[in-house]
């Protein structure tokens, strides 16, 4: 694909949304950009609240994915025919927004990977491997993912770490007062998401970065939470490595960013060998080439990777303070109408926090919150959240999770409250 009608693309996606100010924000607008939003679930109108799992994908997603793989589909970079060069320009024009979409310094800082959770492997293999030993501590939230906790516990028990958790309080704040008392000057690696995933925590990132860096650790981010709900710029906060997935950005899975300071990655051996991250290969040896494609073996997500790309312009045009304005305005709501509900809590309210509201109810276990209101068509996830250690420090087994995006509404919140009202209805 040219690199005009790539502009072209953009162009009409821009044009497609509109204004680009808050005060103009047309939801309705919005979700017929989204063809699964006009489906009914069991007779009732889908209301998608599982959106910090996995977003779902804009027509123009769709589009131009289907685009690659009827017109110019090939593998990239290898290849000197035309439909090779045109895939290329498309997969690395991907890259280009990746890194805008960050503001990182240079798209060579910007690594493909199946997701956040392979960054994060990556960074825990690589660099954990390279510049950590024994008694050395990684320092890690309370409220993180499995996928930023088994990685450290791993290189724990292969090389002697220390692995350090900064607590919360019971709102699910992270104070800097803490997260200053636990570091020391053991302390090489801080991996820390920036928006949690199970409570909506917005963590104080960039005093956390300064921190840190002031203690002489370097620091990671798990970005999951926050690229689909704020603005990311890594030269801003100053952070070392920075990771998110496609799927959660309203674009494809099996694709997803690592972001790292390029003397950084350029100074990690691969983490995986094969063919296209080398430069030169005899029996005797190799030689590796420089990020990012040392860490890119193989042919890679390339149909996933413009899709992505298709999601970053989707996300830009729309306007990204205007999607936080909207969805804030959305979960300062439900937490209105649910705290109405007689026995229900919810798990997390601290002073900042983004689109997710987890909650649970007295006589119903989060399993059966989610079959019951399922059948009036309402989709919330149900269960750890893939953070056992989060729900533990609670006193949870599992909870609730509604989650918002852009394209949510009002009128699903009281679809929702209502839901739960039979709930409790039905369970006392």
């Amino acid at each position: 694909m040219s690199s005009a009608t790539l502009a072209s693309r953009e162009a009409d996606v821009a044009t497609s949304i509109g204004d680009n100010s808050i005060a103009s924000y047309d939801v309705e607008k919005v979700r017929k950009d989204f063809p699964i939003l006009s489906q009914e679930v069991y007779g009732k109108p889908l209301v998608y609240l599982d959106n910090a799992a996995s977003a779902q994908k804009p027509k123009v997603v769709i589009d131009a994915m289907c685009q690659n793989m009827e017109t110019y589909y090939s593998n990239v970079h290898r290849g000197l025919h035309r439909l090779s060069q045109l895939s290329t320009d498309a997969f690395e024009a991907a890259r280009e927004k990746a890194a805008d979409f960050i503001n990182a310094e240079t798209s060579d800082e910007i690594v493909f990977l199946r997701g956040a959770t392979e960054a994060i492997n990556l960074v825990a293999w690589s660099y954990g491997r390279t510049f950590l030993k024994a008694g050395d501590e990684v320092l890690i939230s309370e409220m993180e993912h499995h996928a930023n906790i088994v990685p450290w516990q791993m290189l724990r028990d292969e090389t002697g770490i220390e692995l350090k958790v900064v607590p919360i309080d019971d709102d699910g704040n992270l104070s800097l007062e803490t997260f200053s008392d636990c570091l020391s000057a053991k302390t090489r690696l801080v991996a820390i998401t920036h928006i949690s995933n199970a409570l909506g925590t917005i963590v104080p990132l960039k005093d956390i970065i300064r921190l840190s860096h002031a203690a002489g650790a370097k620091v990671l981010v798990d970005g999951c939470q926050a690229g689909p709900h704020m603005k990311i710029d890594v030269r801003d906060l100053d952070v070392d490595f920075y990771c998110f997935s496609s799927h959660k950005v309203y674009g494809p899975t099996g694709i997803g960013v690592l972001y790292g300071k390029l003397d950084l990655l350029n100074a990690m051996p691969p983490h995986h060998g094969g063919g296209e991250m080398i430069d030169r290969v005899t029996f005797e040896m190799s030689t590796y080439k420089d990020a990012p494609h040392r860490f890119e073996p193989g042919t890679p997500a390339i149909i996933e990777a413009i899709g992505f790309g298709a999601a970053i312009d989707y996300v830009k045009a729309l306007g990204q303070d205007r999607i936080s304005a909207h969805e804030q305005g959305l979960t300062a709501y439900a937490t209105e109408r649910m705290l109405e509900i007689e026995g229900l809590r919810i798990i997390g309210q601290a002073q900042e926090k983004a689109s997710i509201v987890s909650f649970v109810m007295d006589n119903a276990h989060a399993h059966d919150i989610g079959t019951i209101i399922d059948r009036a068509g309402v989709a919330v996830r149900a269960g750890h959240h893939c953070a056992q250690p989060l729900m533990d420090r609670f006193g949870v087994s599992a909870t609730a999770r509604a989650s918002f995006g852009l394209y949510n509404t009002r009128a699903e919140v009281d679809a929702l409250v209502a839901a739960l009202h039979k709930v409790k209805e039905l369970l006392g």
